[in-house]
């Protein structure tokens, strides 16, 4: 009976260990299996990483493409560019720039270009990752890195020219790869235009500006540090009764071994029930910085190892300096450590319709060592065989007075080039902006020397970029206005509140030029400008407008019934005026519309309107209320001429009158706010610049800024 149970319990055990066995493998093969499909997972997670980074890579590579090409010659004709040396080469690279057509439409660049004087060839680099198109902007150059170029600011307008956008990204080119990075910082300076900056030791130094929200230009004097090891913005904070420069943009800026020049600029001065006048700066500053690296005793090293001053610098008793002038240009000659100024011009605001403009071809050097002083930069005519015996006096570039006779040069004094150089850059005291530079020492036709320097010099013209590489000056592109010594500006007599202006036409040069600063004996034209300056446009546009206005006013009242009695314009061609049909289609109403606001923004900026045009037109995002509350005064004295009522009815007439003046303008008023919206204007911003009242620019170009 035992032995009976006990082989009962000896099958019991072994099918409870097989039992135990097949749950065994079965675990097994379930790990197994899990452990295969996980390396599975994790090689097909290897996969889609490789491929993520992969397609990351090719989309970085596509953005950062550079394309390198060879250009015929310089960029195309531009204004308010950047043309800067390169800090490790023998290269001029130029970036951005603007462009106004004939047809008055402002064209923006972005591409950047490289000038090699060895080889005498421009090369365009493209990339889809750069700054977008301005102009206004400022570059300064380090040569860390294996080179970079720094870009901060500019502004951009619309095609018209409606509405402006002030830039304040910070970028930096690297030029051994040719590529554009963007370096985003929580602090940084405001959005500008007009501001320059300077390279000291590894921080840029950015200073003053413009910036125009469209109702008046505001201009800055603050000073910015950018350090490029660290790579922060900060702002440097003076006490109130600390000396500092003015707000002001277009000035000139040159870093030196001990700080920064800062020389001349413009601004404009807006006081309360007048237009704004343009003010032209001559003044001389100069920043003295100094970097601590000395540790102190306590073993604490200095919050602040970089000590920054202003320090204003006395003109020179015998003012030996250029004439007042704005949108002069000064590069640094670092062999010499002195500033080269050329050009500018000179503006003299004689009255409400009236600027007296002069433009400047004068060549100066500034040395900015000790006190600093300023040299005349005289080209030198060259020697002429046998004619030892018979000295003449040489052509200078500017007028001058006989009693400046002991600082003229003496051509046949030497032959060594050391004394040629000292004598090139003699103290040249200050011209008087009285005619035109271009006219100062115009030679007779009976004594036209082939070989006088003097007819190597460019055209007179302010805002030339101008950049020097080792000892050679290089200048490009600029403006020249050509228009008569005096120019008067029109009084409005359209029924839109103002007229376009034709008759001081401005052109942007773009001609290429250089002059060897060690010899000073000619410049090279490197490129000749192909600008055809016609001689009809010296005509003044008064004299075209006093024959304009003695056409309308036979021909205004029959324009005015053809108007009225059939949908058509006139078109003046040069035989012939041809009458052309407006198309009836919505799609031309509306361009007709947006050119008549574009038009409308323009005239409601000029300050050179009669008083009687800016009170009666209405302002955009002035509504009817405040249109008739600014011109009160004016629709009543139209009401008591026109009609016998008196007291509260004369009130009645006269806002009836100017209801039907802002029921006339509103179909175009609107356009405007919606051309103000487009550019990020809100509604309560529009009302801010209605109710700042008629403001505008003192009728100088833009470019003054």
């Amino acid at each position: 009976m035992a032995k009976k149970k006990g082989g009962k319990d000896t099958s019991k055990a072994a099918a409870k260990a097989a039992k135990k066995a097949k749950a065994a493998q079965k675990v097994e093969r379930k790990e197994k299996k899990k452990a295969t499909k996980t390396k599975d997972e994790f090689e097909d997670d290897d996969q889609d990483l490789e491929s993520i980074l992969d397609k990351i890579q090719r989309e970085w590579e596509e953005a950062h493409k550079v394309t390198e090409e060879l250009v015929e010659g310089p960029p195309s004709r531009r204004a308010n560019a950047t043309l800067t040396p390169c800090p490790n080469g023998n290269h001029l690279w130029c970036i951005g720039g603007e462009f106004f057509s004939d047809d008055g439409k402002a064209h923006f660049y972005s591409d950047v270009y490289r000038y090699s004087p060895e080889k005498n060839e421009w090369r365009k680099f493209v990339s889809p990752t750069c700054p977008g198109p301005r102009s206004a902007h400022a570059v300064v150059a380090s040569p860390a890195g294996g080179g970079k170029l720094y870009l901060f600011g500019g502004e951009f307008s619309s095609l018209y020219q409606n509405s402006f956008h002030h830039y304040r990204d910070f970028w930096c080119f690297d030029i051994s790869t040719h590529t554009w990075e963007r370096i985003e910082t929580k602090i940084r300076p405001s959005a500008r235009s007009g501001h320059r900056m300077a390279m000291w030791k590894h921080y840029i130094v950015l200073f003053g500006g413009f910036y125009d929200p469209g109702i008046k230009t505001n201009y800055l004097n603050d000073l910015w540090i950018f350090d490029t090891q660290e790579y922060k913005w900060r702002q440097i904070e003076f006490k109130e009764t600390d000396r500092r420069p003015s707000p002001r943009s277009g000035f000139s800026f040159l870093s030196t071994p001990e700080g920064i020049l800062l020389h001349g600029g413009y601004c404009k001065e807006y006081v309360k029930g007048s237009r704004p006048i343009g003010v032209m700066l001559d003044d001389t500053w100069f920043l003295r910085m100094s970097l601590n690296t000395e540790t102190p005793p306590n073993g604490k090293a200095s919050a602040d190892p970089l000590t920054v001053k202003w320090e204003k610098r006395k003109k020179s008793s015998t003012a030996y300096a250029p004439s007042l002038r704005s949108g002069c240009t000064m590069a640094l000659w670092s062999a010499k450590n002195m500033g080269i100024l050329f050009g500018g011009v000179t503006d003299e605001d004689t009255g409400e319709e009236t600027l007296e403009s002069v433009f400047h071809n004068d060549l100066y050097g500034y040395q900015i060592s000790g006190n600093g002083r300023w040299v005349s930069m005289n080209l030198k005519r060259p020697k002429k065989k046998g004619s030892a015996a018979k000295k003449k006096p040489p052509a200078q570039p500017t007028l001058r007075n006989p009693e400046e006779d002991e600082y003229i040069e003496d051509e046949g004094a030497s032959d060594g080039d050391e004394q040629d150089d000292e004598q090139s850059c003699k103290p040249a005291k200050a011209n008087q902006p009285s005619k035109p530079s271009q006219t100062a020492n115009a030679p007779q036709e009976d004594e036209l020397d082939p070989d006088d320097p003097m007819l190597t010099v460019p055209l007179p013209r302010y805002n030339a970029m101008l950049a020097v590489l080792r000892n050679t000056l290089y200048m490009y592109v600029s403006r020249f206005n050509f228009i008569p010594p005096t120019h008067h500006y029109p009084i409005n007599t359209s029924s839109y509140g103002g007229i376009y202006e034709k008759g001081s036409r401005e052109y942007t040069l773009d001609d290429f030029y250089s002059l060897q600063l060690d010899k000073l004996d000619r410049y090279v034209c490197l490129k000749a400008s192909e600008i055809v300056i016609a001689e009809g446009d010296e005509a003044s546009s008064s004299d075209e407008d006093d024959d304009d206005d003695d056409d309308d006013d036979d021909t205004s009242d029959e324009d005015d019934g053809e108007r009225e009695e059939t949908e058509s314009i006139t078109v003046v061609g040069e035989e012939e005026q041809k009458a052309v049909e407006v198309l009836e289609t919505i799609q031309e109403e509306k361009d007709s519309l947006r050119v008549q606001a574009a038009a409308f923004m323009g005239v409601a900026k000029d300050s050179t309107r009669s008083p009687e045009d800016v009170i009666s037109t209405p302002l955009p995002g002035e509504t009817l209320a405040m249109f008739y509350a600014r011109s009160r005064e004016y629709w009543a004295q139209k009401a008591y001429g026109t009609s016998d009522s008196r007291g509260k009815q004369l009130r009645r007439d006269g806002f009836t009158l100017a209801s039907e003046r802002y029921a006339a303008y509103k179909p175009i008023l609107e356009e405007v706010e919606r051309i103000l919206a487009e550019a990020g204007l809100d509604e309560e911003e529009m009302r801010k610049g209605a109710a700042a009242g008629p403001q505008g620019a003192s009728g100088q170009s833009r470019n003054r800024r």
